[in-house]
């Protein structure tokens, strides 16, 4: 990954490790139905190759765990990506919006779930030089940029963040603050705050992420 604009180390999230009761089916939707390549496998567990980002979904021991993760996409192509998509799923709707533009982002995205619950969004951040001329399909995803962190109490695991040397995104609030950058946020927010685009409130679950410079980090 480029290093950020302002000079410094992008955060860049290269292993992301996820719980799922639906272990086969999940599997089944993201090879054939939207054609991310599965590139490891093995008993209880599967990883996909999303761009320069692993994501591996491992067998849950109990309950229906379930996440918020976004890809980037190339920035000039979301209206490319969403035709894509909507071809493939049902495009999760906010207020009778299937995208947003987040202005004060400089964004674009569009949301689905996948088969185990997943909020799943595919984001072109146009801050980005990451502009593509080849046709979009699920090569074009070029990272996971994005993980919730569901926590009781976000300003104090977001200090906590920062002591390790995180910056924070913007400023945020009490029930949400968006910690890394454009390459990686951890999107840190308070436990029971239904999920933009999803008619679900975030729980915590396990996850772990392993972190370019940083190691790996556990969440539970």
């Amino acid at each position: 990954m480029s290093k950020q604009d302002e000079g410094g180390e992008a955060v860049f999230f290269e292993e992301i490790k996820l719980k799922t009761a639906e272990l086969v089916t999940l599997k089944q939707f993201y090879q054939d139905t939207l054609g991310v390549p599965v590139i490891a496998e093995e008993d209880g567990l599967f990883s996909l190759r999303i761009g320069d980002t692993l994501l591996t979904f491992e067998q849950a021991a109990e309950g229906q765990p379930f996440y918020h993760y976004a890809f980037n996409i190339p920035e000039n192509q979301f209206k490319e990506a969403k035709a894509w998509l909507s071809n493939r799923v049902t495009l999760n709707r906010e207020e009778g919006e299937d995208e947003a533009d987040f202005e004060s982002w400089n964004a674009s995205a569009v949301y689905f779930e996948d088969p185990a619950g997943n909020i799943v969004e595919l984001i072109a951040r146009h801050n980005l030089n990451n502009a593509s001329g080849e046709p979009f399909n699920a090569n074009s995803l070029l990272c996971v940029s994005e993980i919730g962190i569901v926590r009781d109490d976000v300003r104090l695991f977001v200090e906590e963040l920062q002591s390790k040397g995180f910056p924070k995104w913007r400023e945020g609030n009490d029930g949400f603050v968006p910690v890394g950058d454009e390459h990686g946020l951890l999107i840190v927010v308070k436990k029971d705050r239904r999920w933009f685009f999803a008619e679900k409130d975030s729980e915590i679950f396990p996850l772990s992420i392993s972190i370019r410079g940083k190691g790996i980090m556990e969440f539970r």
